[in-house]
Order: C-alpha cells, then sequence, then structure tokens
C-alpha cells in the first residue's frame, strides 16, 4: 500500500513540474534541432497590391467608457484603406455604446446592433454573415492595437497552410496594481513565449480573443453554449489540418483585473469553459492522427486544466502521509511544500497591504489560478454553460 501512494506521489510531482517547466524545456529543445534542418518560410510584409482584404470585428457590449478609443485606435491601424473593413456587433448593449461608434460612420466605421443579448459567440456568428473578405481579424473591444498589427498577422497567410494567426497578448501591470496585476502580467509572458515555441513547431494550442484572425472560408459557426470561442475556433482550424501561427509583432494592450476578486471572477469562467472544451476536442487526443499536435494539446492544454490542479492537494496530502510513515526524502519534499505555501500566502498578505515584493507573488498566482481551475471544474459539473457572462472590472 505504501509503496503504491510513493508511486502516486512521484507521478503527481512530475505532472505538475513537467506543466509548468518540464514541457516549455523538452518543446524548446526540440525546436533547436527542428531549426537545424528546417527553414523559415519568407514572411515579408505584402506589397499594398498584394494585401488580402481584411474585415477586422470587434465585439462590444457596454464599453461606453473605452470604445471611441477603441475606434480611433482601429481606424489608425496601418493598411491599404481599400482594404481594411471595419465592423463592431453591440447586441446587448444599454449604455451609449452603439451611439458612440456610429458616429464614426462617414468615417468607414460599420455597426450591428440588436437590443437582445445573446453572448460574444452569438454575436460573432451574426457578424460573420456580413463579411467578404478572405481575412477576417477579431479582437476585444477593451484592447487596444498596435498601429502595424494588420500588417504582421497578414504576412502569415503566404503560407497555405495556415488557417489562423494569433497576436499576443500584453497586460499592463502598474506598480500600484497588486499581486493580480503582477501575478497575472508574469503569467501571460510566459503563456506568451509558450504560443510562441507551439507555433514554431506546429500550431498554437487555442487563441485569445484579444487579437487572432482565420481564413474566413475555416470559420465554424460557434455552438451558443460555448464559452471559450476562440480556443474554439483556433482548434477547429487545427482539427482540419491547418497551422495557427503565432506572430508576437502584433500585440493586443489591455489593463489588468481590477482586483483579485475581478481576476478569479474571469479565471473560473476560463476555467470551467475549459472543461467544456476538452469534451468537444476528445478526438485531439488520438496520437495516430493529430501526432505533434496531441503531444503538444495534452502537454500546453490537458495536463494544465485536468490534471494539475487536483495533482496538487493530492501531493500536500500524500506527503504528510508518506513523511508520518516512511520519513527520509519525504520529509524534505514536506518541507519545500510548506515553505511554498507559506510564501504563496505571505504574497498573498503583501497583496492585501499592497506590498510589492515581486518574488512572493508569483507562488501565490500559481496556487490563485490552480484554486480557480478547481472551482470551474465544480461550475462546469452544474452544467450551467452559457457564452454570456458579466464583464470583471479593469484598471
Amino acid at each position: 500500500m505504501i509503496a503504491n501512494y510513493q508511486l502516486l506521489f512521484w507521478a503527481s510531482l512530475f505532472v505538475i513540474f513537467y506543466s509548468a517547466v518540464g514541457y516549455p524545456i523538452l518543446l524548446y529543445s526540440i525546436l533547436l534541432i527542428k531549426r537545424i534542418f528546417k527553414k523559415k518560410i519568407d514572411l515579408s510584409i505584402w506589397t499594398d497590391e498584394a494585401c488580402p482584404e481584411v474585415t477586422v470585428i470587434i465585439p462590444a457590449y457596454n464599453e461606453a467608457s473605452i470604445i471611441e478609443e477603441k475606434v480611433k485606435n482601429t481606424l489608425a491601424l496601418q493598411y491599404p484603406e481599400e482594404k481594411k473593413r471595419i465592423l463592431f456587433i453591440t447586441d446587448g448593449s444599454t449604455d451609449e455604446t452603439p451611439d458612440i461608434i456610429s458616429r464614426y460612420k462617414e468615417q468607414g466605421v460599420e455597426l450591428l446592433h440588436s437590443p437582445e443579448r445573446c453572448g460574444k459567440s452569438e454575436a460573432l456568428n451574426r457578424a460573420m454573415q456580413f463579411v467578404e473578405t478572405d481575412i477576417v481579424v477579431c479582437c476585444d473591444a477593451n484592447t487596444m492595437i498596435n498601429a502595424d498589427a494588420l500588417i504582421h498577422l497578414t504576412s502569415h497567410y503566404r503560407d497555405p497552410k495556415v488557417g489562423g494567426v494569433c497576436g499576443e497578448k500584453k497586460v499592463i501591470t502598474p506598480a500600484s496594481n497588486g499581486a493580480a496585476s503582477e501575478g497575472e502580467g508574469a503569467y501571460w509572458r510566459y503563456e506568451s513565449k509558450l504560443k510562441e515555441w507551439d507555433a514554431e513547431l506546429t500550431s498554437v494550442m487555442g487563441g485569445a480573443g484579444e487579437l487572432f484572425s482565420i481564413r474566413t472560408s475555416l470559420y465554424p459557426s460557434i455552438p451558443k453554449e460555448i464559452i471559450l470561442d476562440d480556443f474554439f475556433i483556433t482548434m477547429h482550424i487545427v482539427q482540419n489540418g491547418f497551422r495557427v501561427a503565432y506572430e508576437k509583432n502584433a500585440y493586443a494592450t489591455e489593463t489588468s483585473s481590477a482586483s483579485v476578486k475581478d481576476e478569479m471572477k474571469r479565471k473560473v469562467r476560463i476555467a470551467s469553459g475549459g472543461f467544456q472544451i476538452m469534451l468537444v476536442l476528445l478526438p485531439m487526443l488520438n496520437f495516430f492522427k493529430y501526432g505533434w499536435v496531441s503531444f503538444q494539446y495534452i502537454s500546453h492544454r490537458v495536463l494544465r486544466w485536468l490534471i494539475v490542479p487536483f495533482a496538487l492537494p493530492l501531493l500536500i496530502l500524500l506527503n504528510i502521509y508518506l513523511a508520518y510513515e516512511v520519513g527520509g526524502i519525504y520529509e524534505f519534499t514536506l518541507l519545500l511544500q510548506v515553505v511554498a505555501y507559506g510564501v504563496a500566502l505571505i504574497g498573498r498578505y503583501l497583496k492585501k497591504n499592497k506590498v510589492q515584493i515581486k518574488g512572493l507573488l508569483f507562488p501565490y498566482y500559481y496556487a490563485f489560478m490552480n484554486y480557480c481551475v478547481l472551482l470551474g471544474f465544480f461550475k462546469f459539473l452544474q452544467g450551467n454553460h452559457s457564452s454570456i457572462w458579466e464583464k470583471v472590472n479593469r484598471q
């Protein structure tokens, strides 16, 4: 019996370590070998005449406080004007968002509005009915895009195997924002690097709604109950044999969550959507069909969502038992765990008191994220899946 507990302990520890550190190291090592034998595809910028026509779609719900800035930001994007179409969809908005957007009609900004609120997935499905261009770029209303983002995104479509391109998400983290923002910013820097490496090997393992683009012909109608519409769209493209590339020179900037409570609300919803989407993507576990893609999907997504959040509490419980029954190395690993959680608790205390010590914020945010995933799992089990949700406050 003790031997079984020991095996389970070391297996749990391996999965946790592999998911956070081992996979990035292994992935980068594989890429170093790949770079020796495979040359990069030419991604030089298109000439104005050769640029593909693009529609920028921005779903917006009650964004009156920021929507004018977003409109101006989108109008300022560098791209041949005759090949750039801007389409806002404001279904369900009850504030001045539609009125503000309407002021820019003469500058080429189009608006779709319906009083009924059906969620972002339905809004995207409706907007896509009005798209006639070859490429669609989707971004959130509360994010600002760098001026040459469209130029860099579309350059990847020189490769006929590319079905979509994801931009980078950057989170603004002022020093006064606390653990939620600093941890969130650090997480997205880590996640962005993983996406870049994933894309270099085969494909991005799920795009972020802040900024991504796809070939219009590959757009799937999103089921109404799907929470992670961006993940669903990009993984659908991968399932159909295309790549989703990554472009770090195209980025969306947004402010961090206003508080840990707001960040928890968002993370729990994302986690619930993660469990939902894993059921939809069960076929991608088939190594014989998807090969490296299956390896990346399991390593980057499945372990992080399905295994690690449950392995962490199991690890501490097993460690307590084994330290008592066996001692030796298990006493040492228990001490390390106690110290790690102690540092996380100190980080939480400092956050509440608005004290910034960065090294103590990362353990806190890691524990916080996995706690949110556990809450998301129980939310998923309740079966209340809807793409409609209340926005979180941001700085």
